[in-house]
């Protein structure tokens, strides 16, 4: 997941010059505002800020992600296969301080010009050490940035995702429906995550949120409202 990120990152950096943020979203994902909307709301934005939920308090995380190592056999084989671990288990790293959060964020282009780039080599680092991580994506764009002097302070504590888990949290997040609409709304987030395909809630979003009609594109600048 990390490898495909970095790799969609260098191909943005390559072939566009004309962009400020990288959103990672998955087919999953489906988004509570406008495209208008978020360019507006971001317009007035410091290009430099970074939108990644971060903690350095790993909790169980510690004893069973950070210090286990496992072979992902999806890094060299063409076919979906389970990870598996080895022994012994690893000390925490000392040279860097390990963070953990949301798999979800918004990158900003400098950041990801570092992620790709590294020019003091700490991304390099990172990203071997966290090919050995189970959930990775959880943890690697979140201790790159919080270990790096230079981005460290442009980190907002928010993947701007509304995102419902249950009680004691399961590895996936609760799928959303109907029910959830209104703290959706509430939550002031720009995607929202789980959607089953084709859920009910989804037409509801279009309607009351996107202002989309017949499944036509949502109104904005490019699209008129007729």
């Amino acid at each position: 997941m990390v490898a495909n990120t970095l790799h969609a990152c260098a191909i943005l950096l390559k072939k566009y010059q004309d962009w400020d943020w990288f959103i990672n979203l998955s087919a999953s994902d489906y988004p509570l505002v406008t495209q208008d909307d978020l360019l507006y709301t971001f317009s007035d934005l410091k290009r430099e800020f970074n939108f990644i939920e971060y903690s350095s308090r790993l909790g169980w995380k510690e004893g069973q992600r950070a210090m286990p190592l496992i072979i992902d056999p999806g890094l060299y084989k063409t076919t979906k296969s389970d990870i598996f671990w080895v022994s012994p288990k690893r000390a925490l790293p000392t040279a860097f301080k390990l963070f953990a959060g949301s798999a979800w964020m918004i990158l900003s282009r400098a950041f990801v010009e570092y992620c790709i780039w590294g020019w003091d080599n700490l991304p390099r680092t990172l990203l071997m050490y966290y090919t050995n991580f189970v959930s990775s994506p959880e943890g690697y764009f979140q201790t790159v940035a919080c270990n790096a002097a230079e981005f460290a302070t442009t980190v907002i504590n928010h993947d701007l995702h509304f995102i419902s888990w249950d009680h004691p949290p399961k590895q996936h997040p609760h799928n959303l429906n109907i029910n959830d609409t209104s703290r959706m709304i509430a939550s002031g987030a720009a995607f929202a995550r789980k959607f089953r395909r084709d859920d009910p809630v989804l037409d509801k979003i279009d309607k009351e949120l996107l202002r989309r009609k017949n499944g036509s594109f949502t109104p904005g600048g490019c699209v008129p409202a007729d």
